[in-house]
């Protein structure tokens, strides 16, 4: 990663090179494809719209329609270079890099709006209401739950043997491998909006209603609670390494330490320069020390941990962020916003 070099003064002080794009359609969702060769956004409006993700390409057009009403999920297939989408018509689609789709579940008069998936196993799940739909690579469909509330978010552990859904009153694990446990059910009052399991499968962390977060030990079914925050935490995202879990809700960097004892009775490292308002989304790198977090205000910053410097990727311009994406070679990053506003951003500048 010797091309991003936020300890550089001029490398900070140039906006990197981009491709806007105005969708007229608030974004919901965005991810680069398995080859990261496409970036797709999920609109408002019923379409995912595709992007090369190389910005000198020239952009074709949009694909039809995907949904009859609003795409709410979208994420990379992790059986294929396309892409898997859920909307408010209760259709799970699988998008081809054509736009060409395939319907995989239809759920009629319920919402597809969280989606998750295992990349090394080809697995991937899907939140329906009350319960959590996994469809295995060979296309099998199971069904677990039903939970106490709408599943509010959801994710794989590790190995891909178990997912963890969220919803009111804590959060629900099933075994979905070869071996099939009684669900465990890990339990703290109150609606828990967004979860992420971490990525050395020890911890699991939510997001709650009460403006804080809440993470459980895996292994001894132990919590912690950390709180002091000024909005609802909606997005969670976990250091390659598993070190750190940076939030939103906050107007720079927030991590908290995961290595060694973890952070009980340990405040958050906090770092890079004050950005306009709060940050909506935060995403980490998905192999480097950088983490990227988007603003109410449309602001855009990347940040280094090593370093605790951050830069200014895109000025604020009115309009939240509403999702972010890496690539898998770390060098490109997607945004969206309410607005409809499409960025793809090359950092190799």
């Amino acid at each position: 990663m010797s091309k991003i070099d936020l300890g550089n003064p001029e490398w900070r002080s140039r906006l990197p090179s981009s491709r806007a794009v105005a969708a007229d359609a608030p974004a919901a969702a965005c991810a680069f494809s398995r080859d990261g060769k496409t970036v797709a956004f999920a609109l408002g409006d019923g379409r995912v719209r595709l992007l090369p993700a190389d910005v000198t390409e020239v952009a074709g057009a949009a694909p039809e329609s995907a949904h009859k009403g609003a795409v709410l999920s979208l994420i990379a297939d992790p059986m294929g270079d396309g892409f898997l989408s859920g909307g408010d018509d209760g259709r799970l689609l699988r998008i081809a890099p054509d736009g060409g789709t395939t319907e995989i579940v239809n759920q009629k008069g319920k919402w597809i709006d969280k989606l998750a998936a295992h990349r090394s196993n080809g697995t991937f799940a899907a939140s329906v209401g009350k319960m959590a739909v996994v469809v295995d690579k060979a296309g099998e469909v199971r069904e677990f739950g039903p939970h106490p509330s709408t599943v509010a978010a959801i994710d794989f552990s590790k190995d891909g043997s178990r997912i963890a859904a969220a919803h009111y009153g804590g959060i629900t694990v099933w075994s979905i491998g070869q071996v099939t446990l009684p669900p465990r059910k890990l339990g703290w009052q109150g609606s828990h909006v967004a979860l992420k399991w971490s990525t050395d499968g020890k911890f699991i962390a939510t997001g709650t209603q009460e403006n804080d977060i809440h993470v459980w030990r895996v292994a001894q079914s132990s919590d912690m609670r950390m709180q002091g925050y000024p909005a609802k935490v909606k997005s969670l995202s976990w250091s390659a390494d598993a070190r750190w879990l940076y939030t939103s809700a906050q107007p720079v960097f927030t991590a908290w330490p995961f290595a060694g004892k973890g952070p009980e009775g340990k405040p958050p490292l906090q770092f890079g320069d004050e950005g306009a308002g709060l940050i909506t989304v935060v995403a980490a790198h998905p192999a480097a020390e950088f983490v990227v977090g988007g603003y109410d205000s449309g602001e855009l910053q990347l940040g280094d941990i090593k370093t605790r410097r951050s830069a200014v990727l895109k000025m604020a311009d009115g309009a939240a962020v509403s999702c972010l994406a890496w690539s898998p070679d770390g060098f490109a990053l997607a945004a969206g916003n309410d607005n409809g506003d499409l960025l793809v951003i090359d950092l190799r500048r």
